[in-house]
């Protein structure tokens, strides 16, 4: 078991370095040879699943989270991006249910709080949305997504006075 958990690793890491590299069909390749090896590595299905979002291809990048959630229904990386697929095409409830599964299995994980809080406040729970993206901002302030996203909540629930400090903050840190 030990020789397989260590292969699979550096698979991944290899994958990793492709992607760092913009080698995406070296990386697809190396996934597709090694899931045939260890099919029963739902890690090496959403490293795919990662690949395809990244070119765009939200119907494999879906069918390969997918599977790696059968195999992992508690994978917080599967349910991440699951809800991130799920919110990119505007199925908000069902993004909130995976991105809150994400949530509880890594919590204060600012991208998941992101998602999970941008995904709130599309679903028009600005509160509960801003209130997510605040604690997601507290945990990486410099993150410019997360500044964004809730730069639109705060304008989505009507928080002029508290948008205009936010956009001076930002103003600020650029400076």
């Amino acid at each position: 078991m030990i020789e397989k958990v260590d292969a699979t690793k550096q698979i991944i890491i290899e994958v990793e370095n492709l992607k760092s590299n913009n080698e995406y069909e070296k990386a697809i390749a190396l996934l597709e040879d090694s899931i045939i090896k260890y099919s029963d590595d739902y890690r090496l299905f959403e490293e795919l699943s990662d690949i395809y979002i990244y070119k765009q291809d939200s119907t494999k990048s879906l069918n390969a989270v997918n599977f790696a959630l059968e195999l992992n229904p508690e994978s917080a990386t599967g349910n991440y991006l699951k809800g991130f697929l799920l919110l990119t095409q505007e199925k908000i409830t069902d993004a909130i249910y995976h991105l809150g599964e994400s949530n509880k299995l890594m919590g204060n994980n600012p991208e998941v709080l992101r998602n999970l809080g941008f995904a709130y406040s599309l679903q028009g729970e600005h509160e509960k949305g801003i209130s997510i993206l605040k604690r997601a901002l507290h945990l990486n302030p410099n993150d410019e997504l997360i500044t964004e996203d809730l730069a639109m909540a705060l304008i989505w629930n009507g928080d002029v006075l508290e948008w205009n400090v936010l956009l001076r903050q930002i103003e600020k840190a650029k400076q």
